[in-house]
């Protein structure tokens, strides 16, 4: 018969989770998470960013195109002198037309500059990877936002129960004390007494419910909703105590420097500035084109003899440039460039200091929560003997009743302690999964 019992409870539990887990309005941490992945505001700002880095990779792949472009213009033409024996002499005027006009095009096709193009395409992408660890950087900054502020709700709304619970008790224990005042075996005090610590109670009710409200409106709008949209969260979704078991230190540190988005960032940072180096040094390379280029002009005055017929010109060639001057002028830009790459190598390994010290942190306080959920377990079947204890010595007048209200706000702060404990040992450990980079 026990046995059937439990398995009865067993399946009756089962079915009532399943209900929660079904249920859409009821919404488990998970489920938040993923109506902020395309909901949440800072989210979707991170997500242009990333667009962004895309248009610039295409931008960059547009500059290896050939340079093209159609000239055409329209003058007026002054006498043309020509001064056959001199400045000083009386110059002969050579009949042209009062005005000319010319049309043509230009094509430049680079065929070699040091790489230049092709290694600002390498900066765009790994522009673009940094952008994404960026984003995944914010995304895990939403998250714990949103699981702080989950655990919080679930906080409050576990202490607007206990207090509902206290208040319900309380008010039939001041039945019963009023009835033993009545009966001359109690003082007035302990019905004033009782009265004193309900209205407490009443106060406490009214100020957890609104914090229950704002709470729900903050995790609306972490989910991109209306902030007095309804909202419904599942006491079940809580983490399993196998889930919390993790790794040592060692094994979460390791983690944490191979998956950390702040890592991530850091080596990307350091990528760019080596490419950064190369780039600036590619401007001690000569650079070759290809060009072509032809105009129809009128008049013809560029050649001897000048005639005022429309003629067409055209050339196409090779064109090396070298800038001489970058030799001397490149000398500091290139010392920048190297010290900005020293710069990012220290960043990376003060980031890896930085982040030994959190997931240490992190860790510990995971720990420490462990320790006390453990203590207010053992605080509340503590206490809960001891009211028991003492209501009945009170009820046989052996002790006063501040002993027992005394006992039972003990018993009621353990309660809390327990609920904030559960919380935050969960919280720690979704913390730790975030800096390590593996939630």
């Amino acid at each position: 018969m026990k046995r059937y019992i439990i398995l009865l409870y067993l399946a009756v539990s089962a079915g009532i989770k399943a209900q929660i887990q079904d249920n859409p309005s009821v919404l488990t941490l998970n489920k938040i998470w993923n109506i902020s992945e395309s909901q949440n505001k800072q989210l979707k700002l991170a997500e242009l960013a990333k667009e962004e880095s895309d248009i610039s990779i295409l931008e960059a792949k547009d500059k290896q195109l050939p340079e093209l472009s159609v000239v055409g213009d329209f003058r007026l033409n002054s006498k043309f002198l020509l001064y056959e024996n001199g400045l000083f002499s009386s110059p002969q005027s050579v009949p042209i037309k009062g005005y000319g006009y010319g049309l043509g095009y230009n094509l430049d096709f680079n065929l070699y500059s040091g790489g230049k193009d092709k290694r600002n395409i390498e900066i765009k992408k790994e522009e673009k990877i940094r952008k994404q660890y960026e984003f995944e950087l914010q995304e895990d900054n939403v998250k714990y936002m949103i699981a702080a502020s989950y655990y919080d709700l679930y906080k409050f709304q576990e202490f607007e129960s206990f207090i509902s619970s206290e208040i319900s008790s309380e008010k039939k224990q001041l039945s019963t004390i009023e009835n033993l005042n009545k009966n001359g075996i109690v003082l007035k005090s302990d019905v004033l007494r009782i009265s004193v610590k309900l209205s407490q109670l009443e106060l406490s009710d009214s100020d957890v419910k609104k914090k229950i409200d704002l709470t729900k409106q903050r995790l609306n709008i972490l989910m991109g909703r209306s902030g007095t949209e309804p909202l419904d969260i599942s006491s079940e979704d809580i983490l399993e105590t196998k889930d919390l078991q993790g790794s040592n230190y060692e094994d979460y540190l390791t983690a944490a420097l191979a998956n950390s988005p702040d890592i991530k960032i850091v080596s990307a940072n350091q990528t760019l500035s080596e490419l950064n180096i190369k780039q600036v040094k590619s401007s001690l390379l000569p650079k070759i084109s290809l060009y072509s280029r032809y105009n129809y002009t009128y008049p013809q005055i560029s050649f001897y003899p000048y005639s005022n017929d429309l003629w067409g010109f055209g050339q196409i060639g090779l064109k090396v440039t070298y800038s001489v001057d970058n030799l001397y002028k490149s000398k500091h830009t290139i010392a920048h460039a190297y010290n900005l790459n020293k710069q990012e190598i220290e960043k990376r390994r003060i980031k890896q200091d930085d982040l030994s010290i959190k997931v240490r942190d992190a860790f510990l306080e995971r720990e420490q929560a462990r320790e006390s959920v453990e203590t207010a377990e053992l605080t509340i079947r503590q206490s809960t003997e001891s009211v028991r204890v003492i209501r009945n010595s009170y009820l046989n007048q052996q002790s006063l009743l501040t002993d027992l209200l005394d006992a039972e706000n003990i018993l009621l702060q353990a309660k809390f302690n327990l609920i904030s404990a559960e919380a935050n040992l969960r919280l720690s450990h979704i913390k730790l999964l975030i800096i390590t980079g593996t939630l």
